[in-house]
């Protein structure tokens, strides 16, 4: 049985929506991040990295959420969450999944934490955050503009990891001054993805009952 290293919100919202759409047995193993657990010794045997998730498949230990969904789609590709290998779609398949976790990804992560680049200078953490806000939001036209061309997911008609892994940049993405949301295209998709029940059996579980992006 997989044993996923989670806390609500964070970067395990990906795996785990995979886990519940692949259908396979999983434990949660909550990383109570509120006290710092994730640098605990324990935890840190577990991920060096000191950061959540963490994924357990035996004795093989899996770090990153990018990883872990790679991992999972690759041991169960019944579920059908990415492309054939070798095939051009399966090329496209890791293009997206890179600039999610690369590019969109790194981005919200500084714009929700500016003062891990800027230290407690306030003028430098407005300055950081406002720039990767418009990173992020430039990334997520480049995402509309795509939808719109090749839609209705990010891989056209066939439902993949990519699109799981969206939902959850997409929630932390809700408060900026444009949200995901504010583009048609994105919207629809997410409106498809968050009626799945393996999104919002995964959500549930951590404990996030309101609207999830």
């Amino acid at each position: 049985m997989y044993k996923l290293y989670y806390y609500p919100e964070n970067a395990n919202a990906a795996p785990h929506m995979i886990l519940e759409e692949i259908g396979e047995s999983y434990e949660l193993m909550f990383v109570d991040r509120a006290k710092n657990a994730q640098k605990s010794p324990e935890y840190l045997e577990i991920n060096p990295n000191g950061r959540i998730p963490a994924l357990e498949d035996g004795d093989l230990i899996v770090n990153e959420a990018a990883a872990i969904v790679l991992h999972l789609v690759d041991k169960h590709p019944q579920a059908g969450l990415a492309p054939k290998f070798g095939t051009p779609d399966r090329a496209k398949f890791y293009q997206w999944l890179i600039f999610l976790t690369n590019s969109l990804q790194e981005e919200l992560m500084v714009w929700q934490y500016p003062e891990r680049v800027s230290g407690d200078d306030a003028a430098a953490i407005d300055v950081i955050r406002r720039g990767a806000e418009a990173r992020a939001s430039n990334f997520l036209d480049v995402i509309e503009d795509h939808l719109g061309a090749n839609g209705p997911f990010v891989l056209g008609n066939k439902l993949s990891a990519v699109d799981f892994y969206l939902v959850m940049l997409a929630r932390w993405a809700r408060p900026m001054a444009n949200p995901p949301r504010s583009r048609p295209h994105v919207a629809k998709l997410l409106d498809r993805m968050t009626a799945l029940p393996a999104v919002r059996r995964a959500y549930e579980r951590e404990g996030v009952t309101d609207e999830i992006c």
